[in-house]
C-alpha cells in the first residue's frame, strides 16, 4: 500500500544477523582486542620498568661541561683488560677481575676500583661492588646476580685525579 512508509523489519530477521558467522567474527574481533588492552594497561600499571632517574634534569643540565672534564681526566695510553667469565650462571658467584697498566708499562697502584652493575629493565636490582686490590694494578670482586637476562657492568678505576671507566654489556643464564 502507498503511503505507510518502509516496512520495520521483522524478529525473524533480526535474529537472523546474529547467526551470520561475519557478525560474529566482528564482534569476537572487537572483544579480543579490548580484552588485550586491558591486559596491557593493567601490565604497565602494575609493573614498573624503572627506566626514570629521579634527578634528570639536574644530571643533564650539565651533561656537555662533565663530559668534557671527565675526557680530561680520562688516562691517555693505559691498558685495561676486563676479565669475565665465558658463561654466568643466576646465583652463582662470579669473580671479576681487571687489570690495568699505565703509558709507560707500570702497574696502575688505582686509589679505589669499584664495579657498579646495572640492570637496563629493573632499576631496583642495581647494585654495586666494592673491588679488593691484589697484586699491583690488579683488582678483583666476588658477585652474584639475582636476576636472568642483560646487565651492564661498569668498572671505575681511579688513581689521584684520574678516572677510567671500562662498560660492558653482559647476560645472566638461568641455572
Amino acid at each position: 500500500m502507498p503511503g505507510q512508509g518502509p516496512a520495520l523489519p521483522s524478529r525473524r530477521s533480526a535474529q537472523s544477523a546474529w547467526r551470520n558467522p561475519w557478525v560474529r567474527g566482528w564482534i569476537g574481533l572487537v572483544v579480543v582486542v579490548v580484552l588485550a588492552n586491558l591486559v596491557m594497561v593493567t601490565l604497565a600499571v602494575v609493573t614498573s620498568p624503572g627506566l626514570v632517574v629521579e634527578d634528570y634534569y639536574e644530571r643533564g643540565r650539565n651533561l656537555a661541561e662533565a663530559r668534557a672534564a671527565r675526557k680530561l681526566a680520562e688516562p691517555q695510553g693505559w691498558q685495561v683488560q676486563l676479565d669475565l667469565p665465558q658463561q654466568i650462571q643466576l646465583g652463582l658467584p662470579v669473580s671479576l677481575r681487571v687489570a690495568a697498566i699505565d703509558e709507560r708499562g707500570l702497574p696502575v697502584r688505582a686509589d679505589h676500583a669499584e664495579l657498579f652493575v646495572y640492570r637496563p629493565a629493573d632499576a631496583a636490582a642495581d647494585f654495586s661492588a666494592v673491588m679488593a686490590a691484589g697484586a699491583p694494578g690488579i683488582a678483583s670482586v666476588e658477585v652474584s646476580f639475582p636476576l636472568p637476562g642483560i646487565w651492564d657492568l661498569i668498572v671505575q678505576l681511579r688513581a689521584g685525579d684520574r678516572v677510567y671507566d671500562i662498560v660492558r654489556r653482559i647476560v645472566v643464564q638461568k641455572g
